[in-house]
């Protein structure tokens, strides 16, 4: 296939970025596309944005220029840039990504952020510090935790073997020991042997299934449902396994850290005060209630 059939003018960089936004733009919108260009750039050639200023008038080789090509393809059919690359960046640590795992967003982010600012208070050391992660997925908040506070103790659990296959993996590439279990956490017979811990984290399913129609299709063509959406009528039913949980696993001085659904942030915290918790509901970038913070006694 030569240039001309795939509509591209040249080899060159600034008619590749041409065409991206000729193709995409009505999509997926201009903001996104100059940030897809970048990732795909970044990942097929190394280049960073300095990088991709400064050579807009080089050429690439033809190999290359088949892996743009493609890419648009892909993405016209909503399959997810992360998907793409096969990577996403998150919290300074590479998470590999496919259809067994959510790609992280930047609302988990920014919770495991100010997680690690939080948790790096209250450690030290010389001190072990127990941290587990519910509803693990590809393992970025386990990853990152361990990855930035070496001295924590992380066990992570997650129902998919698929998803603990990559979590491992992602384990593996970014150098840290996390003890994964694979396990069903809404299982009445779900129980945890371990002594107690100081930080009990989750990004829990709870999309309810009636919100599909509001979510796009490089969402619910490409994830897996299972990790995103929980019914209408019981919406909190993880939560309530990690409130439960946490009044018999977190120690006195330990905190509860979860994502939540920006509609249910009230109702979160109710479920948590009827475990005996402190709660506060924290709002992210956007000002969406995104996190909710509980605790045995008041901060």
């Amino acid at each position: 296939m030569n240039t001309t059939d795939m509509h591209i003018p040249s080899n060159k960089v600034r008619d590749i970025e041409r065409y991206f936004h000729q193709q995409l733009d009505r999509q997926y919108g201009p903001d996104e596309v100059k940030a897809m260009v970048g990732i795909v750039f970044e990942a097929f050639l190394g280049w960073n944005t300095t990088a991709l200023l400064l050579h807009r008038d080089d050429t690439v080789n033809q190999s290359d220029l088949l892996r743009f090509h493609w890419a648009v393809e892909d993405l016209k059919q909503w399959r997810p840039i992360q998907h793409i690359v096969g990577w996403s960046e998150f919290c300074g640590c590479r998470i590999d990504v496919d259809q067994s795992t959510l790609i992280p967003r930047p609302e988990t982010e920014e919770i495991v952020d100010w997680t690690i600012k939080k948790i790096s208070n209250l450690t030290s050391a010389t001190t072990p510090f127990k941290a587990l992660d519910l509803c693990t997925g590809s393992g970025c908040i386990a990853i990152a935790l361990a990855k930035h506070l070496p001295q924590l103790q992380v066990t992570a659990i997650d129902i998919s073997a698929e998803a603990l296959s990559k979590a491992r993996h992602n384990a593996a590439i970014n150098n840290v020991e996390i003890d994964f279990r694979q396990d069903d956490i809404l299982s009445p017979q779900f129980t945890l042997e371990d002594s107690r811990f100081d930080l009990i984290i989750s990004n829990p399913p709870y999309v309810m299934l009636s919100e599909k129609e509001t979510m796009n299709r490089n969402v619910l063509d490409w994830e897996p449902h299972s990790a995103l959406f929980v019914p209408d009528d019981d919406p909190l039913r993880f939560y309530r396994t990690i409130a439960r949980t946490a009044e018999k696993k977190l120690k006195d001085s330990g905190i509860v850290i979860v994502e939540i659904n920006e509609q249910l942030g009230l109702k979160t915290a109710e479920l948590f005060e009827e475990y005996g918790f402190y709660t506060k509901v924290h709002r992210d970038f956007r000002e969406h209630d995104r996190m909710l913070t509980a605790t045995k006694h008041i901060e």
